[in-house]
C-alpha cells in the first residue's frame, strides 16, 4: 500500500512568505503552524488582534524560531480588506502562499457591513477582494499558490442565485446559503486558474477541503444540530482540526500539485482521511457561471484583477 501523505511531507519553507486567513483557531491554526515549523515566515490574518496574539504565542511553543505576525482582516468589511492588503503588502511585497481559510458556516440571516449575505460575503466575497489586492505581490514569485478552502457541501443544495445573491426574495436557507457561498469558492479558484493560465504567472490556484472536522465552525448551527453531531455524527465521522488541515497543506506545498486541483481527505465520503486530489461537482465547472460570477464579484467589491 503506498505511504499516505502526512504533515511530515511539507517541504523546508524557508525564505517563503505566507498569508493565512482564519488562522487563530481551528484548520487555520494548524495549516499556520505547520508551515511556520517548517520555517515559512506566516502572518496570520485574524478578525481578533488579540485571539491572534494567543495563536502566535502558542505557534511559538513548538517553534520559538518562527518569524510570526498578527494582521488585523474583517472579511466581512471591504474597508477592513482593503487596509489589511495595504499593510500586509507593505510588510511583505513579496508573498509565496495566500491560504484564503477563514469563513462562518451555517449563520442566521445577516449582512455584511457592505449589506451582502453574511456567508456569502465572508467566504466569498471578502476572498474575492483580498486576493484581488494582494495578486501582484504573488505573480512574480515562481511556485507562489492561491490556496482557498472549500467543503464538500457544495454538492448539497448548491447553486448560485445571480438574481438573488443577498436572500431579499427568498426565505432564507442557511444551510444552501452556506453551500452557495461554498460552490462559489470553486468557481473562484477555477476561474482564477484559467486566467493565470494564459499569462507567465508563476502563480497557481487550487482548492482544497478539510472534510468533516472537529472545529469550532459549527458553532452558529443549530442547537439541535449541533447535538446530534456531537452526540451521533462526529464520533463517527469526525476527524482532527490537525488531519483536517492536511488538504490544504498538500495544496499549499507538495512540488507535484498543478493548478486547478482540489484536494480532500482519502476516506468514505471524503469525510475524513489523508489527502488526496478529489473532484468537484459538475456545477462548479460551469464556465458560464465561473465567469459571471467573476464579473459580478469584480461590481460588488470593486476590486479588478491585474490579470
Amino acid at each position: 500500500m503506498a505511504r499516505k501523505w502526512n504533515a511530515q511531507d511539507v517541504p523546508d519553507q524557508h525564505g517563503r512568505v505566507a498569508v493565512v486567513t482564519g488562522a487563530n483557531t481551528g484548520l487555520g491554526f494548524d495549516t499556520a503552524r505547520v508551515l511556520a515549523e517548517r520555517g515559512a515566515t506566516v502572518v496570520l490574518a485574524v478578525r481578533n488582534a488579540d485571539k491572534g496574539g494567543r495563536a502566535a504565542a502558542r505557534i511559538a511553543e513548538t517553534a520559538p524560531q518562527a518569524d510570526v505576525s498578527v494582521l488585523r482582516l474583517d472579511l466581512t468589511s471591504l474597508e477592513s480588506v482593503r487596509a489589511a492588503a495595504r499593510e500586509v503588502r507593505s510588510r511583505h511585497p513579496r508573498i509565496d502562499l495566500l491560504i484564503n481559510n477563514a469563513g462562518v458556516m451555517y449563520t442566521p440571516k445577516g449582512t455584511t457591513r457592505d449589506g451582502f449575505e453574511l456567508q456569502f460575503g465572508t467566504n466569498h466575497l471578502g476572498h474575492f477582494a483580498f486576493t484581488g489586492l494582494l495578486l501582484e505581490a504573488l505573480l512574480p514569485v515562481p511556485g507562489s499558490r492561491v490556496v482557498t478552502v472549500s467543503s464538500a457541501m457544495h454538492r448539497v443544495r448548491a447553486r448560485i442565485d445571480f438574481g438573488d445573491l443577498r436572500w431579499e426574495r427568498r426565505r432564507y436557507d442557511r444551510m444552501a446559503a452556506y453551500a452557495q457561498s461554498k460552490l462559489a469558492n470553486l468557481l473562484f479558484t477555477y476561474e482564477l486558474q484559467r486566467r493565470l493560465a494564459q499569462g507567465d504567472a508563476g502563480t497557481i490556484a487550487v482548492a482544497a477541503h478539510p472534510g468533516f472536522a472537529a472545529t469550532e465552525l459549527i458553532r452558529n448551527s443549530p442547537a439541535a444540530v449541533r447535538l446530534v453531531v456531537a452526540k451521533a455524527v462526529a464520533p463517527v465521522f469526525a476527524q482532527s482540526a490537525e488531519m483536517g488541515a492536511l488538504p490544504t497543506l498538500r495544496a499549499a506545498t507538495d512540488p507535484d500539485v498543478r493548478g486547478g486541483q482540489f484536494y480532500g481527505p482519502d476516506g468514505p465520503f471524503e469525510a475524513r482521511g489523508h489527502p488526496k486530489p478529489v473532484t468537484s461537482s459538475r456545477l462548479s465547472h460551469d464556465t458560464a457561471a465561473q465567469r459571471r460570477l467573476w464579473a459580478v464579484s469584480e461590481e460588488l467589491t470593486g476590486v479588478e484583477y491585474p490579470l
